[in-house]
């Protein structure tokens, strides 16, 4: 890959830059800015059990997000699963979280199983010498996903007013994408080479994906939280 980690963070700043605050795609972009510096903070740490190939495996994950934005900036179509949070992306009736939430389901449910295959291509590794890495990535998304939630859902006094986002939110599990994804990851990796069979798999998962994404923007109303607050908590 051309990139390393240290230019997708650059990328993704350049992509915050260009939109306004509540945009959707930028409610995601600072929850995945935030991600991708705690990655380059374990890996300079010294936390993956192997280095290079964890790096290789974070730069091909950001690649594909930021060449979904590129396609969607350019007119041309993104995939299926990044499809929802481009077309309601200024919908005033989405809430900040359901945007970060519908980012991470589109880049962990369909990019990171394809990320893995072409990392593994890349290093010339089976799937399972990526597994212990592959975790560690895991426990960073986790722990900004837990925050996120804590930032953005509506406080106490709210929950009541919010039923259909508490359910919402409530339903989508990253524990169970990341499952699904390494899952994922292994079939498409056993299917290389076979063509018609592969590219069945991917299309399927990525309009599988794009469904879960439209149930997770469906508006809600209640207005915009803001998310600024967001941008200083999360980089403190």
């Amino acid at each position: 890959m051309v990139m390393d980690v240290a230019g997708v963070l650059d990328r993704m700043r350049g992509v915050q830059t260009g939109l306004p605050d509540g945009d959707g795609v930028a409610v995601f972009n600072r929850v995945y800015a935030a991600v991708t510096e705690e990655v380059r903070r374990r890996l300079a740490a010294g936390d993956f059990a192997d280095r290079a190939a964890a790096g290789e495996l974070a730069v091909r994950f950001a690649g594909r997000y930021l060449a979904a934005v590129a396609d969607d900036a350019a007119g041309r179509r993104p995939p299926a699963c990044w499809r929802p949070l481009f077309a309601m992306r200024a919908h005033p009736g989405v809430r900040p979280l359901q945007f970060a939430l519908a980012g991470i389901n589109a880049h962990v449910g369909h990019d990171l199983a394809l990320a893995v295959v072409d990392t593994c291509t890349a290093t010339g590794r089976a799937p399972a010498g990526l597994e212990a890495d592959f975790d560690r990535v895991g426990e960073a998304l986790t722990a900004i996903e837990e925050e996120v939630r804590e930032l953005l859902m509506p406080g106490p006094d709210l929950l009541e007013a919010a039923d259909p986002l508490t359910h919402l939110v409530g339903s989508w599990s990253l524990a169970r994408a990341r499952d699904a994804a390494w899952a994922a990851a292994r079939l498409l990796w056993a299917l290389r080479g076979t063509g018609d069979a592969r590219d069945e798999c991917v299309s399927r998962l990525d309009a599988g994906v794009g469904l879960i994404g439209r149930l997770l923007l469906t508006p809600v109303g209640g207005g915009r939280q803001s998310s600024g607050s967001m941008t200083g908590e999360m980089s403190s």
